[in-house]
């Protein structure tokens, strides 16, 4: 496995638009536990392929306080949702920003699982905001999008700075 590089931003590469998978294969498999491994030295709870820089429909989850109930989604797409929930967030292509996000806070969800196979499940709380979140990162949007303008221009202008100091 290999640790891969996550996109920051504003990367523009962020609002690429993530392409379907049209096979689950060893590619898929193998991409799948290399988001596993970066998403877990982050730390972080999730990722989606677009944030590195792999414009397929691939998502991997893992709420769990002891990083053992990895959840791996293939081609993932909302199919309902009701309520609404607004919690903070944060996310490994915004570091160290974290801001309250209003979400559905109950969902129905389909994705093709590593063997392929299609599946359906509901997800309420911290695992729907988390699904609805690396979802919207397939679609080239980010959690910052929810914010004012204003909120937006401050935190561009902070991480363009924290890039700038880095290089």
């Amino acid at each position: 496995m290999a640790l891969l590089e996550v996109l920051h931003f504003p990367d523009p590469r962020l609002r690429n638009k993530a392409r379907p998978v049209t096979r689950v294969d060893h590619r898929i498999r193998e991409l799948a536990a290399n988001m596993l491994e970066t998403m877990y030295a982050a730390p972080g709870i999730g990722l989606a392929a677009i944030q590195v820089d792999v414009p397929l429909r691939v998502v991997t989850i893992d709420i769990s306080s002891d990083h053992n109930e990895p959840l791996i989604l293939v081609n993932p797409e909302i199919i309902a949702s009701t309520g609404s929930i607004r919690t903070e967030e944060g996310c490994l292509s915004v570091p160290e920003t974290y801001e309250l996000v209003e979400r559905a806070e109950w969902i129905r969800y389909k994705a093709l699982d590593l063997d392929g196979q299609a599946q359906e499940r509901e997800a309420n709380d911290m695992l729907a905001v988390c699904v609805q979140h690396e979802i919207d990162h397939l679609k080239g949007r980010l959690f910052v999008d929810y914010l004012s303008q204003l909120k937006r221009q401050r935190i561009r202008k902070k991480l363009t700075r924290q890039q700038r100091l880095a290089s």
